[in-house]
């Protein structure tokens, strides 16, 4: 069954949980200029499939293998490695997965996701070009609705002063996806920044 919105509807015994592994970072120059800059990382756990979207800087694997310790995983327990986009500060550690097939809104043939793809029960794909052009977001039903939205929404500040990201291939469509994106979440992980709840617009530390 769907829910108002067209999303997949679920019991809550069902829903999957998400757990965030690493949150992103940017550092830039006092002209702006981006000096550092890794993603967030999150682990979804959907029955009893393993999803990692976005992988950070290749610099980030410690901490990765760390946070995946404290969930009692490791690395060979990872399925699937989403990407919201190929950038290498999403897709740095991909490498770190050996047994995860790599997806994303901008791979080739079957590993390509799209609107409405399911990943898993309760875990859907929603697409939010303007950053690039296949750029995605990863929805998570859990009790509350989780939004990985990778650069679609970079940073808090993006949708509190609603501007798009700095770099963009088109800047209309960027501020559509934001408003996809805000309409649809209770609590969003952005690229760049701590997650976020849309209601109160403030930063938190969990994603329970």
């Amino acid at each position: 069954m769907a829910g108002k919105d067209g999303s997949p509807e679920m019991k809550a015994l069902d829903r999957p949980r998400a757990v965030l592994l690493k949150p992103g970072r940017i550092e830039r120059d006092e002209e702006g200029n981006v000096l550092d800059a890794s993603s967030s990382v999150t682990l979804i756990i959907a029955g009893s499939r393993k999803i990692v979207v976005d992988t950070g800087k290749e610099e980030d694997g410690g901490v990765l293998r760390e946070m995946l310790e404290h969930q009692g995983l490791s690395p060979d327990d990872v399925e699937i490695v989403i990407n919201t986009h190929d950038h290498p500060d999403h897709s740095g550690n991909n490498r770190l997965f050996p047994r995860a097939i790599v997806l994303s809104g901008e791979a080739e043939g079957q590993d390509r996701l799209k609107e409405g793809d399911l990943v898993a029960p309760g875990v859907w794909i929603m697409e939010t070009p303007g950053h690039t052009r296949g750029s995605i977001s990863v929805v998570c039903e859990s009790e509350r609705r989780i939004v990985m939205a990778g650069d679609a929404l970079p940073l808090l500040g993006n949708y509190l002063k609603w501007v798009p990201p700095r770099l963009t291939v088109d800047g209309d469509l960027a501020i559509k996806s934001m408003a996809r994106i805000i309409g649809l979440a209770d609590l969003v992980v952005p690229g760049h920044d701590l997650p976020f709840l849309v209601r109160e617009g403030r930063r938190v530390f969990s994603l329970d």
